[in-house]
């Protein structure tokens, strides 16, 4: 092969394949997700430690600055889930301390493991005002298990991709806000600049995507 693009899964188990490659001469390039080890020529992907605070920012808003909220975390050791994190944590404990972090769990970004968390925590919790998920499919997840308890219509939800579903879930008013990425870009971006290694031009470690958030009064 004359190049690699890489989705990881988990940043540090990637790395000795990403050494592998590079001992063989092959260009690595990671896309959405970073590698924790190993030379990687681009990283292609968004600002997820932004969209963390992003999601954070508008939680924060819409809660007045005061209240109790959960965070869905995505899977250990991938660094989607370990920047929106840090995004949205360092935005909450700076900028809305009003706002405590009642319960923080993963749930592998999986609607089904959303919802099961979920039901934990709606059961250990008696009054939660906001939760942020690390994305879309755990907020969905959540948001049934909550239907379920009768304790929907008192939490605000923010996920995280805009996927179909969840943009559909911002139009019927379940869901109130997620961070639209691009992934389609991503993964173009991704061919493109390998493409432009390849024929011999220098390009930037880091190529970002840009984020926006997709509310009620934007989702159109």
């Amino acid at each position: 092969m004359s190049a690699l693009l890489i989705n990881p899964t988990d940043a540090d188990a990637i790395v000795p394949s990403v050494q592998k490659a590079n001992e063989a001469g092959i260009p690595v390039f990671t896309v959405d997700r970073a590698a924790n080890g190993g030379t990687i020529v681009s990283h292609i992907a968004s600002d997820n430690v932004a969209g963390g605070a992003m999601a954070g920012e508008f939680l924060c808003e819409a809660l007045e600055e005061a209240g109790k909220v959960v965070e869905l975390e995505g899977i250990a050791g991938s660094s989607a889930a370990r920047d929106r994190g840090q995004g949205f944590n360092d935005y909450m404990s700076n900028e809305c301390s009003g706002v405590e972090i009642v319960a923080k769990q993963t749930a592998n970004f999986d609607r089904a493991e959303g919802l099961t968390v979920f039901e934990d925590i709606l059961q250990a919790q008696p009054e939660i005002d906001g939760t942020f998920a690390h994305n879309d499919e755990m907020i969905l997840g959540a948001i049934q298990a909550a239907e379920a308890a009768e304790r929907a219509d008192a939490i605000i939800f923010v996920g995280f991709d805009a996927t179909d579903d969840a943009v559909q879930a911002v139009r019927d008013g379940k869901l109130a806000a997620t961070i639209a990425q691009q992934p389609a870009l991503m993964g173009e971006l991704g061919v493109e600049f390998a493409v432009r290694h390849l024929n011999g031009e220098q390009v930037e470690v880091y190529i970002p995507v840009d984020l926006s958030l997709v509310t009620t009064e934007t989702v159109q």
